[in-house]
């Protein structure tokens, strides 16, 4: 297992357009070697947008081991599944020319595939056409070593019984971004890294983009490992010619990846209403949730903001590319090795760049809440803590049921805080009590001044 302290920081060949702050930079480059270290993985390369612009980009580690060489920021990675948005996105831009439509049969373009007459794009690119997957392993079995080509794919995966009928569950199938390249291919009449330049990664200025089912694997870019168990990293026996073919073709670096999530934090490839369609999520004939869109899975964070994400394995490479639209963030990872922790990595730094404010009156705030509870507890109140409101809602009455229900219950074995937020020129806080009987929550406003107006006791159900 390679050690941390020989994990190097990579200068940045990009031009960043934005720049995190020093400590949040640190505590980037701090998640990422943990995690390289932990796992043994050599490489990482990272690229981070802030406020819609790129403002990170770092490469950790060694693109390739015994001799070791240092990964750097213009290195390419296999993003592999990463590679189905761009083919989701293609198809909708051909449905803007009305050169097809979502809602086409598969029967239109391959009526000999099982069940074409009932399939459609859209099920395709959502993954709920019940095509049997081809690749869902995660090694490279010895037949897939050898070259291959889409219309064997279809032929052998997409020529049999469906696993389940059309629009009624979610299964992952990269068969089925296989057939969606050839129906690219079709109405465009262009090879699909041809259509995908033209349309997507020329006007984006992704120049490192390659379609390595159709271009040499560089000697300068990283070499993809494997772990036997928990042995050391062992070059990892790559796909043959086109199994990776528009389910997962493309390599890049971070950073060029990037500019594909700033374009859909941006609209500036597809219109308003392809955009939606790419990024909503496909509902199963009884109307359950698939978590999926086209090519994106898609979630709603706490604070109900929208995330797109996907993650990408090939063999000897991990990837995890997530998307923020209405924070205008987006989080890249990739790896080179196989069971990388691009995932978590992307996680951590996701935690690290939304978490919540500084809360300087939160500290106060609990003892003061603590405080109150206690003195309610014992009968009384606590004047100088609340406000002319609070202080008129405790009436004797109040408070000795207060005292008597408190007492009840036990003395609190846990008191803290559960939430924040800002309200009415107040501040909300929400307490979560633990005693020897019940769990209680408090809902209380507290004023500028830092007295209570509000301090309700309720059990938690």
């Amino acid at each position: 297992m390679l050690r941390r302290a020989a994990f190097l920081l990579a200068l940045s060949p990009v031009i960043l357009t934005a720049q995190l702050p020093e400590a949040t930079q640190k505590a980037v480059a701090d998640i990422v070697t943990t995690a390289l270290a932990a796992s043994g993985v050599p490489a990482a390369s990272v690229a981070i947008v802030k406020d819609g612009k790129l403002a990170y980009a770092h490469a950790f580690g060694n693109a390739k081991v015994n001799p070791d060489v240092p990964a750097t920021t213009g290195m390419r990675f296999k993003i592999a599944s990463n590679s189905k948005q761009l083919a989701a996105a293609a198809i909708l831009l051909l449905a803007e020319e009305k050169k097809l439509s979502l809602d086409d049969k598969v029967s239109r373009y391959f009526p000999d595939l099982t069940r074409a007459n009932e399939i459609t794009i859209r099920q395709l690119l959502s993954h709920t056409s019940g095509y049997r997957d081809y690749y869902p392993l995660d090694y490279v079995a010895p037949w897939m070593a050898k070259d291959t080509t889409p219309a064997e794919i279809m032929t052998k995966w997409a020529k049999i019984p469906l696993d389940f009928d059309p629009g009624t569950r979610w299964q992952y199938s990269n068969t089925n971004y296989v057939i969606a390249g050839q129906i690219i291919e079709k109405v465009s009449r262009q090879p699909l890294l041809t259509f995908l330049k033209a349309r997507i990664l020329d006007k984006l200025n992704m120049r490192s983009a390659i379609d390595v089912t159709a271009s040499n694997w560089s000697a300068d870019d990283p070499i993809g490992y494997t772990h036997f168990a928990t042995g050391p990293v062992r070059p990892a026996v790559p796909e043959g010619n086109n199994w990776m073919w528009a389910a997962g073709e493309l390599a890049m670096t971070a950073s060029d990846l990037a500019l594909w999530d700033i374009s859909l934090i941006n609209g500036t490839i597809l219109k308003p209403a392809s955009l939606k369609a790419l990024s909503t999520e496909v509902q199963l004939n009884g109307g359950a949730g698939s978590r999926y869109a086209l090519g994106l899975d898609v979630s709603t964070l706490a604070n109900g903001h929208r995330r797109w994400g996907h993650g990408g394995g090939a063999s000897g490479f991990v990837s995890r590319n997530v998307t923020y639209p209405d924070d205008q963030m987006a989080i890249t990872v990739l790896t080179n090795c196989d069971a990388g922790p691009a995932a978590s990595i992307a996680q951590k730094i996701e935690d690290l760049l939304l978490a919540p404010a500084a809360d300087p009156a939160a500290a106060m705030a609990l003892e003061n809440a603590k405080k109150l509870y206690s003195a309610l507890t014992d009968g009384h109140i606590e004047k100088d803590l609340l406000d002319a409101d609070l202080t008129a809602y405790f009436t004797p009455q109040a408070i000795a049921d207060f005292s008597a229900s408190l007492k009840a219950v036990g003395a609190p074995t846990s008191f803290v805080q559960s939430s924040r937020q800002d309200r009415g020129g107040m501040t909300h806080r929400g307490f979560t009590v633990k005693t020897p009987l019940k769990t209680l929550r408090i809902s209380a406003f507290i004023t500028p001044e830092g007295r209570f107006s509000q301090f309700l006791i309720s059990p938690v159900d």
